[in-house]
């Protein structure tokens, strides 16, 4: 592979990192299947997009997105919550929503952004080291509030609810705080992607949720997830290592048209392995 195919590839895979990082909060810390990404996703995209079509800096659009986004995992939350809804079809019943959402904001299926100001520069090496800073002040904030007494009690939830219930610790209101992280992550990350690439589509987060699946599957297949540490470390790994594959496999001659497929194959090949180590 070329070093400018490497250098892509890394800034694709940090912002994945975002996502994979989001998608574990629910799933890892809360034991909530969250399918919320492929609509928080674009919502990010497309509100940041608005937001500098509109003459908004990057300082104010982002974290718009990201509100925006968390306010769609606190909808899942509460019909979970509410209404008793299954989480997966919660997710999914959102997610189609916003797809609806997200046109009515844009006005049309996509947005160009070649003549906004926005947060990256032309130098990937420049893009890489700030979404690396990005990635750090989500990341490191997390994992110091993950050992507050705050964070052991959003651990315990999903760990054993019933316990947690004898404790006192209020189910809804941590379940309704994940999911709205879970969602800002998302929106975060979805406003970073149409920055890079200059446009915002309807069709962005289409399977994002499995990349994203995928992603943490493989860090957690390379680090395990037995102390807090790794499991921080299993998204940002997963994801890098996903993203030069994708770019191993493209190279090799395999048609963007087949990435779905080879994502797809990827995260049921990783389930059996983790199925089958289980059993031995």
């Amino acid at each position: 592979m070329s070093i400018d195919l490497i250098l892509s590839g890394l800034q694709q895979g940090l912002i994945l990192a975002i996502i994979a990082f989001g998608i574990m909060i629910p799933f890892r810390f809360l034991d909530f299947a969250d399918l919320t990404a492929d609509g928080a996703y674009p919502l990010g995209g497309a509100v940041c997009a608005v937001a500098l079509s509109s003459g908004m800096s990057s300082a104010t659009a982002i974290p718009l997105a990201m509100i925006c986004a968390g306010i769609v995992g606190v909808c899942t939350a509460l019909i979970y919550l509410k209404l008793r809804v299954n989480s997966m079809l919660a997710g999914i019943i959102l997610s189609t929503m916003a797809y609806s959402v997200n046109l009515r904001i844009m006005g049309k299926p996509n947005v160009a952004l070649f003549d906004c100001p926005g947060l990256f520069s032309a130098s990937v090496e420049c893009n890489i080291l700030l979404i690396v800073m990005v990635l750090a002040t989500c990341m490191i904030p997390f994992a110091v509030f993950l050992r507050t007494d705050f964070g052991l009690r959003f651990r315990a939830v999903g760990l054993n609810q019933n316990l947690a219930k004898l404790q006192g610790i209020s189910i809804e209101k941590y379940t309704i705080f994940g999911l709205f992280l879970a969602g800002a992550l998302f929106g975060l990350a979805g406003s970073l992607m149409v920055q890079i690439q200059n446009y915002m589509d309807i069709g962005i987060g289409i399977g994002i949720l499995i990349h994203g699946l995928a992603s943490l599957m493989i860090g957690e297949a390379i680090v395990g997830n037995a102390t807090l540490n790794r499991q921080l470390a299993a998204p940002l790994l997963g994801a890098l290592v996903y993203q030069q594959m994708q770019g191993i496999a493209l190279s090799l001659g395999l048609a963007p048209s087949d990435l779905k497929f080879f994502t797809g194959s990827i995260a049921l090949l990783v389930i059996f392995l983790k199925k089958k180590e289980k059993n031995t």
